[in-house]
């Protein structure tokens, strides 16, 4: 009987050694995409249109003008106009990021204030791996703050380390 229970034993251990290492990687993924959503960011406070574009995937899309953007040089050319100028018209920051199990795509979204420091919206974020820990923005979209935005909408606090 003993026997018999080993190898079930051992698969078990397997499987919940196997299921750490998973959360593990998932939190370490969840970690890059963070702080790859922190540098997209900094591309705008610090007028970086080109760290802009290097974290945008070839193929990107972007619900952000009258009609979606389709392709890396349409965002930049659109985008390009935020970027004028010494100070940022805006700011975001995530406070959410999630990671598909298979580590491939991640999404992330945060609130964005205006230079006042007043919330304005919240940003919604696809993310590609495209390489182990690189990751591109393959879509996103903006909208208007959440209610839960509204009832915390005190003054930015950093999260990100510029």
């Amino acid at each position: 009987m003993r026997l018999k229970t080993v190898p079930l034993l051992l698969m078990t251990m397997a499987t919940l050694a196997s299921t750490a290492a998973l959360a593990q990687d998932l939190e370490a993924l969840k970690r890059q995409v963070w702080n790859t959503e922190c540098e997209f960011a900094a591309s705008m406070a610090k007028r970086d249109l080109a760290g802009f574009e290097r974290l945008l995937a070839d193929n990107t899309l972007f619900f952000s003008g009258p009609k979606p953007l389709h392709g890396k040089a349409a965002v930049k050319q659109f985008w390009q106009r935020f970027y004028e100028g010494a100070e940022a018209p805006f700011r975001w920051e995530p406070d959410q990021v999630e990671v598909l199990a298979d580590g491939t795509l991640a999404h992330s979204t945060g609130p964005v204030w205006n230079p006042k420091g007043e919330l304005t919206g919240r940003f919604f974020s696809v993310w590609r791996q495209e390489a182990p820990g690189r990751w591109r923005i393959v879509m996103d979209r903006g909208g208007p703050p959440t209610e839960a935005d509204k009832a915390r909408a005190e003054a930015p606090r950093a999260q990100c380390a510029w």
